[in-house]
């Protein structure tokens, strides 16, 4: 693995985040370099977009690729918009849901859609079944010409023994909650229309990717850097790097198939939430305490076949623990937007 690659660099500012997140690989420029067409990004305002953005862009001048990069969203922080003009990409504001949005959008060849709605979902069920599972459809026939990566979600499996290694791409499905069934309901209805329209498509199903605004290790490190029981109703999990994440989510159009191809996305690990929060404990130099007691199931995949294909994610976990606590130390910003990874009900 390249240096530039790893977190062992000084990272202090959202600028230098943003750069370390979205630092192509050689594959990734590889790819930019033999892949057909323009890349459509729809959902491109929220966690992923920005930074998986950027690195398509800076992976297209590297290969000095002819690629024009679309970054579509309702783009409610104008900032956002005018940051991601700078980097080269073509913005277009729109709210896909409302009529006549998708047909106003041009032709593309190759679509990732990052759209969903998780965060608020309980209390809002209509809405998040519009957002998650009705309107792929509409992508679906819009783009039907296409070839298309859809980010999905490892909630559409039911928790799994421990001990098991996690949910591989051919188990059966089990989504716990509507937020999860909705989301089921996005992947059946691409593979619906992948199969119909012979669409080449691809589903990733990520749990869950982190970085240092957000992310199942961030509630960690500020739950025990202020000292607050950590809980452990959910006590394992799998995480992966966001630029590792990036790095996938744009190199899987190439394993867009019809019927869709299924991908699970996460790291190596299954990794425990009481050896992470004394992790954390030792980077701050304070006491842990914890609230319930682990189960013997948990939301766990096993993301070996993503790993054979693109092998296995660049930057290791305790690099990541170490500059999450140091952003959190130095009282970084973050996102606010807790990843609520101990529930287990579907609830979010």
């Amino acid at each position: 693995m390249s240096e530039g690659n790893t977190l062992s660099s000084a990272v202090s500012t959202e600028e230098q985040l943003e750069d370390l997140l979205s630092e192509p690989y050689p594959e990734d420029v590889e790819f930019a370099r033999q892949l057909e067409g323009d890349v459509m990004v729809l959902g491109a305002g929220g966690k992923m977009g920005p930074t998986l953005i950027k690195r398509i862009l800076r992976a297209n001048e590297e290969a000095d690729a002819d690629t024009t990069v679309y970054a579509v969203s309702r783009y409610s922080d104008s900032d956002l918009e005018e940051k991601l003009q700078s980097w080269g990409a073509e913005t277009i504001r729109a709210d896909l849901l409302e009529e006549g949005a998708l047909e106003s959008l041009p032709d593309c060849e190759n679509v990732i859609y990052l759209v969903g709605m998780k965060f608020g979902t309980t209390g809002q069920e209509p809405l998040t079944w519009a957002i998650n599972s009705y309107l792929p459809g509409r992508v679906a026939s819009r783009y039907s010409d296409s070839r298309i990566t859809a980010l999905s979600t490892g909630n559409v499996y039911p928790p799994v023994s421990v001990d098991s290694g996690g949910s591989v791409e051919t188990d059966e499905t089990g989504p716990v909650g509507e937020y999860a069934q909705s989301c089921l309901g996005r992947e059946r209805v691409f593979q619906h229309f992948s199969k119909d329209n012979d669409t080449p498509t691809c589903l990733l199903r990520l749990n869950y990717a982190v970085e240092l605004r957000y992310g199942v290790l961030v509630d960690l490190a500020k739950r025990v850097y202020a000292e607050e029981p950590v809980p452990l109703e959910m006590g394992y999990v799998n995480v992966i790097w966001q630029g590792d994440a990036n790095s996938v989510c744009f190199r899987s159009l190439e394993l867009a198939d019809s019927p869709a191809e299924i991908l699970n996305m996460t790291g190596p690990n299954v990794l425990s939430v009481r050896d992470l929060a004394e992790q954390f404990a030792d980077e701050f130099g304070c006491e842990v305490s914890f609230q319930g007691e682990e189960k013997e199931t948990a939301l766990l995949n096993d993301a070996s076949k993503c790993h054979d294909i693109f092998e296995e994610p660049r930057v290791p976990i305790d690099e990541i623990v170490e500059r999450v606590a140091s952003w959190i130390e130095q009282d970084g910003p973050t996102l606010g937007k807790p990843t609520k990874f101990h529930v287990r009900d579907g609830e979010f």
